[in-house]
């Protein structure tokens, strides 16, 4: 898949990833996920008995808070001289 059509897919998928990065919406809809199978309560309601399925469409509409390691890990390093 060529890198362009990889971004617009990847964008239609998670519209409000400024970096439009489909890997990090994987791990957090995976987490996500994983949450719900342990019991946790879905922040929508849903016909859908996957839990996948829900965490997607969580992450989707941007309830679900998440951290970037790389984003803090660049504030907290010094700046270089």
């Amino acid at each position: 898949m060529p890198e362009s059509n990889f971004r617009q897919t990847a964008a239609s998928i998670i519209p409000d990833d400024p970096e439009a990065s489909a890997y990090r919406f994987i791990i957090v809809a995976a987490k996500r996920a994983r949450q719900l199978q342990n019991g946790a309560r879905s922040f929508l309601p849903t016909t859908s008995k996957k839990p996948t399925v829900a965490a997607m469409e969580e992450v989707r509409r941007g309830l679900v808070q998440y951290d970037d390691p790389m984003v803090q890990r660049m504030v907290q390093a010094p700046a270089e001289e």
